[in-house]
């Protein structure tokens, strides 16, 4: 394999890509907020049950699915699901515009017809028009979700970079372990347990103080 696929996924996945995720913490602030989360072995243990049981590894399945979608209609199911899947007004709004602006931004670039999808079947029907390989992008799109919530991590708590980065690589088998789920998996894999982000991200909605969107 040429390093192509590799280079256009982290150009996708990376900060600088303007879907504005840094802007989102997926009910973390909340659960900063309630003191759920507040050092670096709480943040791992909220993020291994999101990629286990919560948003991260659904996501990989809705990836998943979207790549293998065949039909129009096949990958506009799939995005209903993605929507109707959000236990929140927010995770929805997170999910939509972020889907939003990857797809206008992707379609100006590289000229893709892509509708306004959330932003897992969106990457997931990019990746597949691009011949991109499916465990590569479910694997990296799992790291740049994590790592986007360790960075919000750094903001919320007390936690240095170093720390953070090691925190990050010690998360490596739960993310290869939702990555293997998801390309098992189909839509009939796809579930949610992880209530307290569930109720940390409809809590936020009303959070007085906060710096994040999600």
């Amino acid at each position: 394999m040429t390093t192509e696929p590799a280079l256009l996924l982290m150009q996708w996945l990376s900060p600088a890509y303007p879907v504005g995720a840094f802007a989102y913490s997926h009910g973390l602030e909340m659960a900063v907020a309630d003191g759920h989360v507040g050092d670096s072995a709480t943040l791992s243990d909220w993020l291994c049950d999101l990629l286990a049981h919560g948003g991260a590894r659904s996501d990989a399945q809705l990836l998943a699915c979207a790549y293998r979608a065949d039909t129009p209609e096949d990958l506009a199911e799939i995005d209903a699901i993605a929507r109707a899947f959000c236990p929140s007004t927010e995770r929805l709004r997170e999910t939509d515009l972020q889907g939003a602006a990857f797809c206008q931004t992707t379609a100006d670039i590289w000229g893709d017809t892509l509708a306004a999808l959330t932003y897992p079947v969106a990457l997931g029907r990019a990746s597949r028009l691009h011949d991109l390989p499916l465990d590569l992008t479910l694997g990296m799109y799992l790291h740049a979700f994590v790592s986007n919530l360790i960075a919000a991590g750094q903001r919320l708590l007390a936690l240095g970079q170093q720390e953070a980065q090691q925190r990050l690589a010690a998360l490596s088998p739960q993310m290869r372990a939702a990555t293997e789920a998801a390309l098992a998996g189909t839509l009939d894999d796809l579930h949610g347990a992880s209530f307290a982000a569930d109720i940390a991200s409809m809590r936020h909605e009303t959070q007085y103080s906060r710096i994040f969107r999600s």
